[in-house]
């Protein structure tokens, strides 16, 4: 802390103590009265003072009230009858030389008693004991604020935490997945580094570059790739991080973190979650003086007034860019938007290694078909799924990651926990057995339904009883009628084949259902598959980023009533036509619908080789023990 800002927390200080010791005289003067020597004796010999105490300089006691205006003026009796409590008061007087006070005390029988003065005692009890009370509540209070005694003088300061090249342990060396983003950022990492390549054709630098993905997809972890790769200071701070409670702060915390990063240039500054600040204002329902309204315009205003070829590049990252403002996303403030998308199969290979590298791995462990199993997943996924594979074998005594940890890692994460000692029925399980055999065998008889990969009928999770894991063999980007269809034919196993072996159906294939409608309604209001209403596009589907995306996608239905029945007529169709076709391939591999119900009560968990094993097996031998009690 320096000097000024300790005269400054001292004078605030020094101005609490004198308040309070003018408040303490204020009360003091209230409730007790000073007399003059005079009345002093005139009250005493009228019999009107009681309890005295004698000190060196002073007297003081209690003062009767009743019957003052027979002794004294009326005036004066008025004055020292106000606020007395009980018809008694406090008073004191300057005592002066007088031999014949103690005969006079007693002569009016008088209890009285001698008391030396003390007045460092009373002065440390009534100044400095409050003072050190105030001092610390003070300290209390400004380490809560700031973390030092002037934090209530510096909160206007930028939060932004500063790491160079070794601190942030960052180069794109530990990004994968994501080529095409991590080219688009070269040309910033080359400009950081031979800016006088660009200046000298009179080019600029794009001011911001504005990350957009979903979480997990690397976003953080390219902007401190990007600035550990360039060998300059990053500026890291959370969107939330500039919005307080007093107004004006976070405008405050802006400035200060642009006039940081010229002092510091080539930098780079990295804003993380973008939307907590640059929320559009159209839907600011408090007006224009919200503080984070006047936070997000003064970060505008420094967009526009910083020089580009100084070398501070701004970042920023977010996953709900369609909630973003307008003004954030013209040309000149964020002028480059780099899209994360979900990694591939390829991406995927490339993450899983460079997360394994200080992993003990198995010889066995075949990371192109993890990433094959694990379609969807962000970094963020593989790195958990990495983690929660070396904790298991940890776990389990074992000297090396295996295979099988992957394999349980892996049904932790799309299942949930494993839940053995949950307690089911004999027909609760076989249910579960048949339902998930029936998912099984329809995705083996359906040429464009990816291979099963994994079957398990162990509870998991809070409400999964069992589950029917696909592998496909490559990522796909569009899907044909064809395949959509085969894709509903595998949901609607489980429910066909309950319906077949026990005549009846149950609640667990409610996720079916509800996944295989949203597919036929897709089918028929989006990609103008139906056979009856044609072409028209009926709904628009979300967009995931910028203008016009998730915010306006759900609108009024912008159909007729018959149209809405027409929609509801053919998913009916489509999805009775779906459950007549897989009855019949049920009906047809009743026998290996028996068979692998049974061989999943018996094992409970099937991979891919088992049921390659099972499914070779002469399917006209009957199975080895009855399921059905």
């Amino acid at each position: 802390m320096n000097v000024s800002n300790r005269s400054y927390s001292l004078g605030y200080l020094a101005l609490a103590v004198l308040v309070m010791l003018a408040l303490q005289y204020y009360v003091a003067s209230l409730t007790i009265d000073t007399l003059a020597y005079s009345e002093f004796k005139t009250l005493l010999k009228a019999g009107k003072l009681r309890d005295i105490t004698l000190g060196e300089s002073s007297i003081a006691g209690m003062l009767d009230t009743a019957g003052l205006d027979q002794v004294l003026s009326a005036e004066r009796a008025k004055a020292l009858q106000h606020g007395a409590a009980g018809g008694a008061r406090q008073f004191a007087t300057v005592r002066i030389a007088d031999a014949g006070l103690v005969t006079d005390l007693d002569a009016a029988h008088v209890r009285y008693a001698g008391q030396p003065d003390s007045r460092w005692l009373g002065t440390l009890l009534s100044w400095v004991a409050p003072a050190l009370m105030v001092f610390v509540l003070w300290l209390v209070l400004a380490r809560r604020m700031g973390g030092t005694m002037s934090g209530l003088t510096e909160i206007g300061k930028s939060k932004a935490r500063v790491y160079l090249q070794k601190q942030t342990g960052v180069t794109f060396a530990d990004v994968a997945g994501i080529d095409e983003a991590r080219a688009e950022l070269m040309e910033v990492v080359d400009f950081l580094r031979t800016p006088e390549r660009y200046q000298r054709l009179g080019g600029k630098i794009p001011k911001g570059v504005l990350l957009l993905g979903a979480p997990g997809t690397g976003k953080t972890l390219l902007a401190r790739a990007v600035a550990g790769e360039a060998g300059v200071p990053f500026f890291s701070m959370s969107g939330s991080e500039f919005v307080e409670l007093f107004v004006g702060v976070g405008a405050a915390r802006v400035r200060d973190l642009f006039a940081q990063a010229e002092q510091n240039a080539p930098c780079i500054i990295f804003i993380d979650e973008l939307d907590a600040l640059g929320k559009t204002r159209s839907l600011n329902l408090a007006g224009g003086q919200d503080e984070r309204e006047q936070t997000l315009n003064q970060l505008l205003v420094e967009m526009d007034g910083f020089d580009p070829n100084k070398g501070v590049i701004l970042m920023a990252a977010t996953n709900r860019p369609e909630i973003l403002d307008a003004a954030l996303l013209r040309p000149g403030r964020f002028d480059r938007h780099v899209v994360l998308d979900r990694p591939d199969l390829k991406g995927r290979e490339q993450i899983l290694r460079v997360h394994v590298r200080k992993v003990r791995l198995a010889a066995a462990v075949d990371l192109h078909a993890l990433a094959a199993r694990t379609p969807g997943f962000a970094g963020a996924d593989l790195a958990n799924l990495v983690n929660e594979a070396t904790l298991l074998a940890a776990r389990h005594h074992k000297d090396m990651v295996d295979m099988e940890a992957f394999d349980q890692a892996l049904d932790r994460i799309i299942g949930g926990l494993e839940k053995r000692n949950r307690i089911m029925i004999p027909l609760e399980r076989q249910t579960v057995a048949y339902h998930e055999a029936g998912h099984t065998l329809v995705a083996e008889h359906r040429k464009h339904a990816d291979p099963v990969a994994r079957v398990s009928i162990i509870p998991r999770g809070i409400a999964g009883l069992g589950y029917t894991q696909q592998t496909p063999a490559e990522d796909r980007y569009l899907l044909r009628r064809s395949e959509l269809l085969d894709r509903i034919d595998v949901l609607l196993g489980g429910r066909m084949a309950e319906q077949i072996v026990f005549g009846d159906v149950s609640t667990g294939a409610e996720n079916d259902l509800q996944r295989a409608t949203d597919m036929a309604r897709q089918m028929i209001t989006q990609y103008g598959m139906s056979q009856s209403l044609g072409l028209p596009c009926y709904e628009r589907a979300p967009g995931p980023f910028l203008p016009g995306g998730a915010a306006s996608a759900r609108g009024e239905r912008e159909y007729s009533e018959w149209t809405a029945r027409a929609i509801d007529d053919e998913i009916r169709v489509t999805l009775a036509q779906a459950a007549e076709r897989v009855r019949q391939t049920l009906l047809a591999e009743r026998a290996r619908l028996d068979g692998l119900a049974t061989l999943l009560l018996e094992k409970e968990v099937l991979d891919r080789a088992a049921l390659d094993a099972f499914l070779h097996t002469d399917a006209t031998q009957p199975a080895a023990e009855p399921v059905l009690s």
